[in-house]
């Protein structure tokens, strides 16, 4: 009798906790904002309340943007990939001399440029290290031969370029940028983008992720990103996950990208991207985030920043990346039916037939987009010039991409 009557005691305690949880989790979820201890919650949440965060996550996309997911159909040119930052988990970055060290002529700018026009993309994306010239005489030569003085010189150049000679809008990610060059940029392209990647400082210390990248230091970071507001400029950024950050640490850089959208609102969009382990890198042994993680991160995003474009890539949650629809996301980012994924060659991107179907499948439409998102459109076309031109040229009456998806 004894035994029994514990038995039911402990069922009766536990119905008891059970229904507790439920109900804080039901509190922290209709918290309007979520607030940041409900977030450290959330993103730690059990395996048993992670299909309730996610429908909430999921509710709160189809406030936003109900029915439609988003992407940019792309060119990736790898502008150099010399750099002057060593990052634990970077395969994209030489030093000069090194196997597939390159820096991009015009010549080769624009013949991808061209060639992807003709495949039907919108976005030129410039990727590039970080100052290179600031470490290697070779690329001060180099630069000096094509008749410039830096990198971002050089960029800008070729952002000038592809505006001109074809009809895609550049989106650099050029690294750390002072305010002159925020400007400069933001000339010759609708958006500009900048991963904070995460505001944790202990990933500086030795034997971290960032301990030899100077670029990487989160202050810094978000000086370029608060300086892009100051300016009104679209910007892209975001945080990844799984190179050696705490869950609270995700929350805490979600959290210092909100509150530099509320005081410009000028976060076009917020990436997830979750680390990939390779075999050449010093984090070649680190291990990936499960599937609950990066659930649990882009679902923690998306309730944080309910108004704001949540975008995770689907070639680093392959095979299974449709998952991550149920988790908030309504962007899938710039997809290319012509150039790989430098920066994860080992990914490939899917078919974008494939990316239509898997989308529908879930009941969404897709749609393509610019690489400035629709509503910030009237933002940069506002401004006179070819930049403007070429954007009101591209643009359906939605703000969308003219070209069907």
């Amino acid at each position: 009798m004894l035994t029994r009557k514990n038995s039911r005691t402990n069922e009766s305690n536990s119905f008891i906790e059970e229904s507790s949880l439920r109900t804080s989790l039901s509190a922290k979820l209709a918290e309007n904002p979520l607030s940041q201890t409900s977030a450290y919650s959330l993103i730690c949440c059990s395996d048993e309340a992670l299909g309730e965060v996610l429908a909430a996550a999921h509710a709160a996309k189809e406030r936003f943007k109900p029915r439609v997911i988003t992407y940019s159909r792309k060119v990736f040119l790898p502008l150099t990939n010399l750099c002057r930052d060593y990052c634990g988990y970077c395969t994209f970055r030489r030093d000069p001399g090194q196997p597939g060290a390159h820096t991009m002529t015009p010549d080769e700018v624009l013949q991808v440029a061209r060639a992807g026009e003709k495949l039907g993309c919108t976005e030129a994306l410039f990727s590039l290290g970080d100052k290179p010239e600031l470490a290697f005489p070779q690329m001060r030569d180099d630069l000096h031969r094509l008749g410039y003085s830096s990198t971002l010189q050089y960029l800008e150049a070729m952002c000038e370029l592809v505006l001109r000679e074809t009809t895609l809008l550049p989106h650099p990610n050029p690294g750390l940028l002072s305010a002159e060059w925020l400007k400069r940029l933001a000339v010759c392209s609708p958006s500009i983008g900048l991963m904070l990647e995460t505001t944790s400082n202990d990933l500086m210390s030795p034997s971290r992720a960032h301990d030899n990248a100077p670029d990487k230091l989160p202050s810094k970071r978000l000086k370029t990103i608060e300086d892009a507001g100051r300016f009104g400029i679209p910007f892209t950024t975001g945080l990844l996950i799984g190179i050696g950050e705490t869950p609270n640490d995700r929350v805490d850089t979600l959290i210092a990208i909100r509150n530099l959208h509320r005081r410009y609102g000028h976060i076009q969009e917020v990436i997830v991207q979750n680390f990939r382990v390779k075999p050449t890198i010093p984090m070649k042994s680190w291990p990936e985030l499960s599937r609950g993680e990066m659930l649990r991160a882009v679902a923690v995003a998306r309730l944080l920043m309910p108004d704001v474009n949540i975008q995770a890539p689907p070639n680093l949650s392959a095979p299974n990346y449709e998952e991550l629809l149920e988790a908030g996301i309504n962007d899938w980012g710039g997809i290319s039916p012509l150039t790989p994924d430098f920066i994860n060659p080992e990914a490939p991107w899917p078919h974008l037939e494939q990316l239509r179907s898997r989308t529908e499948s879930k009941g969404y439409i897709l749609k393509q987009r610019l690489p400035v998102y629709p509503e910030f459109v009237d933002r940069v076309s506002d401004h006179h010039g070819l930049l403007a031109q070429r954007l009101l040229a591209s643009a359906d009456e939605d703000g969308h991409a003219r070209r069907a998806a």
